[in-house]
């Protein structure tokens, strides 16, 4: 990727204190960097501070004089080979998907004719909110590619989705962007193969099966069983399937992350309805089941909302065990994918607990992680696995999900090949 160039637009969020970090790791990678800051943007971060990492002066204003007479905000938005809008606030998406042009960074926006990505940042609120989430679908129509955000704890004391991926993260979806399986599309600006279907690599012409997130097994109308899953890691390996080439299904439980593009989407709620799902999609080639399906569901659930009786005494739930997708998966005979790949979900004894299950499910692959309350795998940006075959166990340094996604691909991979 040496001598490609970034236009990096910095956003007014509190999330920029971590510009500083993303223009470093690019820089690492041999990227130059444009940094445009918008006026928001300056308060939370200074052009002295990324004019000084990035190596080149900060623009901030569109009538600049020293660039104006070349019509310099045309020029910036086509010399780069990518467009990063970091942090992408509800005001820059909205901008973006309505085709304002007010300030620098909105007529940047308006004028490239290259590949977009966008690190949402914002309160969740407003990211739930039905304005923004329309603006989101809108930008994906037209090709913008979106990483994140992350679930957690935010600067206004709230949480949920909002946060913007981490700079890592960032950057392993910069990787993804500038790699050769990026091609244009008609006279329109330059897309992601993903998006299009086209993109041809190793698994061209096989199928796989992402299953992801958690599931809800209701109780009444408004409460239910779930596991703390967002979704990250399953979404992250789906899109590194697709760029590999595959042709994917994702089927996935209510994550608090948005599915990925350019693959076939099957949204569900319960594990028995994740079963009909799978079941659905074969045959497959590969099948990775990375959600975390609730064990049990509740079987006296009622349609109306469970009230105190006054009694002192919460009422009694009869429960009975889920089906289990993964072991059923990988002995279904004549139906069964070539690779069958679980996800175990551990607090202690990580290896040997997971090792155990591999023989217990019949799957060719465990991929092991601990999700123990410290690790901050759950929800978070990064993961520690460990591979399980009947080979042995093969350990991972910890590593951002994107990037644990795509060397899960690559081994996928070579066993199809």
């Amino acid at each position: 990727m040496n001598g490609k160039r970034i236009l990096l637009i910095i956003g007014g969020g509190i999330a920029a204190y971590k510009l500083p970090q993303l223009i470093r790791l690019i820089r690492a990678e041999g990227l130059a960097v444009t940094p445009v800051l918008t006026r928001a943007g300056s308060q939370f971060t200074t052009a002295m501070t990324v004019s000084v990492l990035a190596g080149e002066a900060a623009h901030e204003g569109l009538f600049d004089i020293s660039t104006e007479a070349e019509i310099g905000h045309i020029q910036l938005s086509r010399n780069a080979d990518l467009v990063v809008v970091a942090p992408a606030t509800a005001d820059l998406m909205a901008k973006m998907a309505t085709g304002l042009a007010d300030d620098l960074a909105s007529t940047l926006l308006l004028a490239t004719d290259k590949p977009v990505l966008i690190a949402p940042a914002m309160n969740v609120r407003m990211w739930n909110h039905p304005a923004t989430q329309r603006n989101l679908d809108l930008l994906r129509r037209d090709g913008v590619t979106v990483i994140g955000p992350d679930e957690g704890d935010m600067a206004c004391g709230e949480f949920g989705p909002g946060r913007m991926s981490e700079p890592d993260d960032i950057l392993a979806a910069i990787r993804s962007a500038l790699s050769p399986t990026a091609v244009s599309v008609g006279a329109g600006p330059l897309k992601l193969l993903p998006e299009t279907k086209v993109q041809r690599g190793p698994l061209t012409g096989r199928h796989a099966i992402v299953t992801s997130g958690p599931t809800h097994e209701p109780i009444d109308p408004v409460r239910y069983i779930a596991n703390r899953s967002s979704g990250a890691q399953g979404r992250a390996i789906a899109e590194a399937l697709r760029d590999l080439g595959a042709r994917v299904t994702f089927v996935s439980g209510p994550a608090s992350v948005a599915p990925p593009d350019g693959v076939d989407v099957v949204q569900v709620e319960t594990a028995r309805e994740m079963r009909d799902a799978v079941e659905a999609a074969l045959p497959a080639d590969v099948a990775v089941m990375a959600a975390a399906v609730a064990d049990w569901r509740v079987t006296n659930a009622t349609d109306q909302k469970m009230k105190k009786d006054g009694s002192g005494q919460p009422p009694a739930l009869e429960m009975a065990e889920n089906p289990d997708i993964l072991a059923w998966v990988s002995r279904l005979g004549l139906k069964r994918p070539e690779l069958v790949v679980g996800f175990a979900a551990e607090t202690d004894d990580v290896v040997e607990n997971a090792t155990a299950k591999r023989r217990r499910k019949g799957c060719d692959w465990i991929v092991a992680n601990d999700v123990s309350p410290d690790s901050g795998v759950m929800g978070g940006p990064q993961n520690t696995v460990t591979i399980i075959r009947e080979t042995g166990a093969d350990s991972w340094p910890r590593m951002p999900k994107a990037d644990v996604a795509i060397r899960l691909a690559r081994e996928i991979s070579e066993v199809l090949q």
